[in-house]
């Protein structure tokens, strides 16, 4: 069974800036290296291969703030990513961007949210993650952008990440999905509780099954929608499958449930753009995570059992 067929574009956005951990820069080669667009052509799908983005290394920066590291240089990065969002969907493809850090969920949804809102459109998003990625400055322990990417696209935290592109909020919490999240900051859980997102722990997955789950993330996300945008965090997945993120988080969703998930997302809603990100080669084993990132694509996109 081979899905409807696309014209996919892949974007690599190298940026290590706003994890704690350095390695992720390296994710796009990984995941290029498993063969991402020749599986895709096995599915019947058109693949461009964008290249990489322009992005700085930490070692040519100042930090510049404790709680908010790295910033102008990760404002840069998701700028210029927004910009090719744009271009991508205004051309009538498919981007799938290769992180790099969740830091890029900044530039790759602004892009998304932008193209659409010209069209008098708005865009859904399921944010599959380990972690809430909903602090701010004010409440952040570690400063790191990639732990306030979904925050910021709600207009919440830094105003000049929050108004990439000439627009904030990007996301209207009704039709935002935060899905898998296990580990929380506590001052984070507090801004969570008031966002008005819909919010599926990995406890609520154990309980209720990764099926009813979906369903009811695809709903939200795409009613009265233009379609979805997915940003597929690699630790949402149990370590045991994942190895080479740089946040672990033991207890997260199993190898099958994660292509469940892509499974039925592929069936039920209408893809925009997507994200993989958080594959560090060098936490990895034998490219385990990267292989994993192509695999869940292609259960995105159309591969099947039958």
């Amino acid at each position: 069974m081979t899905a409807r067929a696309r014209h996919i574009e892949i974007i690599g956005c190298p940026v290590d800036l706003g994890a704690g951990r350095r390695g992720v820069d390296m994710g796009p080669s990984a995941i290029r290296v498993a063969d991402l667009e020749r599986h895709l052509e096995a599915l019947g799908h058109t693949v461009t291969d964008f290249g990489d983005i322009d992005v700085m290394i930490p070692e040519t920066l100042a930090e510049e703030s404790s709680t908010l590291r790295y910033k102008s240089a990760i404002l840069r990065a998701c700028d210029e990513l927004r910009l090719e969002v744009e271009r991508s969907l205004g051309e009538g493809r498919t981007p799938i961007i290769l992180g790099g850090d969740h830091s890029l969920g900044i530039g790759s949804v602004s892009g998304a949210s932008n193209h659409c809102n010209r069209r008098g459109e708005s865009i859904g998003l399921i944010w599959f993650d380990a972690h809430g990625d909903f602090n701010t400055p004010e409440t952040t322990p570690s400063g790191n952008v990639h732990g306030m990417s979904l925050a910021v696209l709600h207009g919440l935290g830094d105003q000049d990440l929050a108004s990439l592109g000439g627009r904030a909020p990007k996301m209207d919490p009704r039709r935002t999905v935060l899905l898998g999240v296990r580990d929380l900051d506590p001052l984070e859980r507090d801004l969570l509780r008031r966002s008005g997102m819909t919010i599926f722990s990995i406890r609520e997955i154990d309980e209720r099954g990764m099926r009813d789950v979906v369903r009811e993330a695809v709903r939200i996300a795409g009613t009265d929608t233009a379609g979805i945008h997915l940003s597929f965090d690699l630790d949402v997945v149990d370590p045991e499958d994942a190895p080479g993120t740089g946040t672990p988080v033991d207890g997260g969703i199993s190898y099958r449930e994660a292509h469940l998930a892509m499974e039925m997302i592929g069936d039920l809603a209408t893809i925009l753009s997507v994200d993989l990100v958080e594959v560090n080669p060098l936490l990895d084993q034998r490219n385990a995570t990267g292989v994993l990132a192509v695999e869940l694509t292609e259960s995105l996109f159309g591969k099947r059992i039958l």
